[in-house]
């Protein structure tokens, strides 16, 4: 078997051994989606419950994916000097922020309230008061949410200064920049009274869908098994020996005669 035999083989056997892991990657997304669409059902089934029932100050950060999508309530007075935006978030196509601020509970211990997207234009524009929370007392009934970390190759937040916007709701981070305990989870706004104005935009819940995954496994699957199939065909045909061309007959000439 020659060198260029050997790195072929090696090189199929590799894409093949990528396509089947892709599959079963692809399969295991599909889980952890089957997973939080249960979640979501279950939990948004259960009770409105007031925030600070649910999670005390001193819990731990990790908290919240036992609690994520629950129903929640939270009376206080929110905090725009400590608003943050939270970058790169979409709606309907469109790019923009979250606005994320905290609210003074009436136990005095702070909590993350999101309260929905605005325009990418309108975060990085004049006029924050087309955004700004009520003044004054609000009740906001939301849902539950999970602190949310950088991850892999993803890059954190600075560690220290005081942010006016942050990559992703990392409240750990948001929590060094404020003047009173932070509740480890943050409350996704629903409907809030006083009402909201036009913006933000309340961000809608997840959907409860599959998703491609199993598509994209299927997909991942058929590859591998055309490759599986088709190489020792190929392989096959090009090893056949090679037909020699018929020998035309020697022209005649006048000493043949």
């Amino acid at each position: 078997m020659t060198l260029r035999r050997v790195v072929m083989h090696s090189v199929v056997g590799l894409g093949v051994i990528a396509m089947v892991t892709a599959g079963f990657w692809q399969l295991h997304r599909l889980s952890e989606r089957q997973d939080q669409n249960r979640a979501i059902s279950d939990r948004g089934r259960l009770p409105v419950a007031d925030v600070h029932d649910l999670v005390r100050i001193g819990d731990d950060f990790e908290i919240g994916g036992d609690l994520e999508y629950r129903p929640v309530r939270a009376v206080g007075v929110y905090q725009p000097a400590a608003q943050v935006l939270v970058r790169n978030r979409t709606y309907q196509g469109s790019a923009g922020y979250w606005v994320l601020t905290p609210m003074r509970l009436r136990t005095g211990a702070l909590v993350a309230v999101n309260r929905g997207w605005i325009p990418h234009a309108t975060g990085t524009g004049d006029s924050p008061a087309t955004f700004a929370p009520p003044v004054g007392e609000v009740v906001v009934t939301g849902l539950v949410r999970d602190t949310v970390t950088a991850t892999g190759l993803q890059q954190p937040d600075p560690a220290d200064g005081t942010l006016s916007e942050m990559a992703r709701p990392d409240l750990g981070r948001l929590a060094r920049q404020l003047d009173g305990p932070l509740l480890p989870v943050y409350v996704q706004l629903e409907a809030q009274s006083p009402p909201v104005s036009t913006l933000p935009v309340p961000v809608p819940p997840p959907e409860q869908d599959n998703g491609p995954h199993l598509a994209y496994a299927v997909q991942w699957f058929v590859f591998a098994t055309i490759t599986l199939v088709g190489y020792p065909l190929i392989l096959r045909r090009l090893g056949r020996p090679q037909p020699q061309a018929l020998l035309s007959p020697e022209p005649q000439t006048a000493d043949t005669l």
